[in-house]
């Protein structure tokens, strides 16, 4: 009668040690799998394209100095009529012609003036802007603006605010090719690491495309720009 009860409790041992080792093996390979899911890459991918300006503005800025108001404001609005003169002769309209009002001041009245070394008490500036999509035709006519010197409008072109800028506009057309393209090479790089360190590559973790720039292609062609975006992408990795 007692073997019964020491047969069943062995019997019952075997169970639970094989539904522990059972266990401990799920256990090993959920940790093996959970480990596998760490293993990730992140690389970066890189598209550039270089792209023609297709606007500018350019502003023609010049100074003006007298001992009256109305003298200023006479000799200002004359070398103005020059200066749209010159324009529309170079092919611009009058909406792209944009003159704005004289700002004038008052030399004498500057505190930290010495009115007996001043030869003249005013001094006005005018700026006419140009605005256009005519990239080409600014480049054009600031080569012949040395003409409006021989006017008597000395254009004051080694002012910081008075350099043309040129513009891109275009971009909204570009982004998705470039972003295709460099989520193509990111992956393209992923692969030769995955190759290299003898791992396969797996699907996408995290992905970032990055912010575009717009920049010159160099200080002496700022009507070329480049335009460049990172993606940056993880992805994961497996045996």
């Amino acid at each position: 009668m007692e073997k019964r009860p020491v047969s069943e409790a062995l019997i019952l041992g075997v169970f639970v040690c094989l539904g522990l080792a059972l266990l401990g093996l799920q256990f090993h390979q959920g940790i093996r799998a959970f480990k596998a899911l760490d293993r990730t890459v992140a690389v970066k991918g890189l598209s550039e394209r270089e792209v023609p300006a297709d606007v500018v503005i350019w502003p023609i800025k010049f100074n003006e100095v007298g001992n009256g108001l109305g003298e200023i404001f006479s000799a200002i609005q004359d070398k103005n009529a020059l200066v749209v003169a010159f324009l529309k002769a170079n092919g611009f309209t009058d909406g792209e012609i944009t003159v704005s009002v004289p700002a004038v001041t008052d030399r004498q009245a500057l505190h930290y003036a010495d009115a007996s070394k001043l030869p003249y008490r005013y001094s006005g500036v005018s700026v006419v802007t140009v605005y256009t999509s005519h990239v080409d035709r600014v480049r054009e006519a600031m080569n012949r603006v040395a003409g409006l010197g021989r006017q008597g409008v000395a254009v004051m072109g080694d002012d910081y605010q008075a350099r043309p800028e040129f513009l891109f506009t275009g971009l909204n057309a570009l982004k998705p090719s470039m972003i295709e393209e460099a989520t193509r090479n990111a992956r393209e790089v992923a692969e030769r690491f995955a190759q290299d360190s003898r791992s396969r590559l797996g699907k996408i973790r995290t992905a970032n495309q990055g912010q575009f720039s717009i920049s010159d292609r160099d200080s002496n062609t700022p009507h070329i720009k480049n335009v460049r975006v990172v993606a940056t992408v993880e992805y994961y990795l497996s045996d």
